[in-house]
């Protein structure tokens, strides 16, 4: 049976594509219900933007590492390894985040996933947050900072709290600097992953939007 044609959209196939998303969402949707959510984003074979008004993290350390779990369709879904900046926090506050990634969807060209949060006066919440950066563009205030440390010295770091996250290789040895706090301001950074063992995201919003480019669709 072919799938139904309206206006020139297979809608199965666009169903194919797209329920991935809306699942997702629903997730987020009953994590939001229980109060917080434990949560990891990341979206195989493809950056994603990040933005936020003003972040207050507490517990901050900061090394080198490598994410082995991406696969690139490029590359026939072969892993291909992705060099990041490993951020992480035990405690977060973010204020106006954004969140948006870009997919191609067939018969329709580009569409964004965009979710925002913690712009109704109440902030983002996360604890043991992690992210995987490739990009940061922010104004930033360290409290107590220690540079030129080894990652395994890290007092908030992976190291002291167990294993490293599934798929991802870090010189134990490696560059890393941390500090008891961490302010950053009008962030913009691009990222392959973000985890955290709870995100409680208020005033949550998803909207799909044609095209791409931003910050009218994208988040920047």
């Amino acid at each position: 049976m072919k799938s139904q044609v309206r206006g020139g959209t297979r809608w199965k196939r666009f169903a194919v594509v797209m329920v991935p998303s809306v699942a997702a969402t629903a997730a987020i949707g009953v994590g939001l219900a229980q109060g917080a959510l434990a949560s990891s984003f990341a979206v195989s074979g493809q950056e994603f933007k990040v933005t936020a008004g003003y972040l207050d993290g507490t517990g901050f350390a900061q090394y080198g590492g490598v994410d082995m779990g991406y696969k690139d369709v490029k590359e026939g879904d072969a892993k291909v390894p992705r060099p990041v900046a490993i951020s992480t926090f035990k405690n977060a506050k973010i204020t106006k985040m954004c969140q948006s990634v870009v997919t191609d969807v067939p018969f329709l060209g580009k569409v964004t996933l965009r979710l925002t949060a913690g712009d109704q006066g109440t902030p983002v919440k996360a604890q043991n947050l992690y992210l995987d950066v490739t990009d940061l563009e922010a104004n930033a205030k360290f409290t107590n900072i220690d540079i030129g440390m080894a990652a395994k010295d890290t007092g908030s770091g992976k190291f002291a709290k167990g294993p490293v996250v599934k798929d991802q290789e870090i010189n134990q040895n490696g560059f890393a600097q941390q500090a008891t706090r961490a302010e950053l301001s009008d962030v913009r950074q691009k990222a392959w992953a973000t985890t955290a063992g709870s995100f409680e995201l208020s005033g949550l919003k998803m909207k799909l939007l044609r095209g791409d480019g931003g910050p009218n669709i994208e988040c920047y």
